[in-house]
């Protein structure tokens, strides 16, 4: 019960970072904004910027499997990595490939689908 709580105030934390990333790119502010995002990924969820913004999908298939987050952290992860989608061409091409694989790790390693994932995962299906 003690980890769950914890696990709760930590989605928390992420969903308010969220709001304040997607706050600062309504602003205009987009450099503070890829900032914040860096330092959850890296903070957060262990995620270094190398292996989220490199070419190599294995090298961040190998992370997701080493790293073994839990269902609702890669939850939390899939949405920060859906807010990136859309801003270009290239960062979509770097994006929707990785967000493709956490939502594949959820439902083969933890059995988790969630009808939103699915329904992201066929709208990302553009960006590949």
């Amino acid at each position: 019960m003690y980890r769950r709580d914890l696990l709760t105030a930590e989605i928390q934390k992420l969903a308010q970072v969220l709001a304040r990333i997607m706050g600062l790119k309504l602003e205009g502010k987009l450099e503070d904004a890829q900032q914040v995002f860096d330092e959850t990924m890296e903070n957060s969820f262990g995620l270094p910027k190398e292996i989220l913004e490199g070419q190599d999908i294995i090298g961040f298939e190998d992370w997701l499997h080493r790293v073994d987050l839990a269902p609702e952290q890669l939850d939390s992860l899939s949405e920060f990595l859906y807010y990136e989608l859309g801003i270009s061409e290239n960062r979509n091409s770097l994006i929707a490939p990785k967000l493709n694989l956490v939502y594949q790790y959820l439902a083969d390693r933890h059995k988790i689908v969630h009808l939103v994932n699915l329904h992201r995962q066929k709208s990302i299906q553009q960006y590949l």
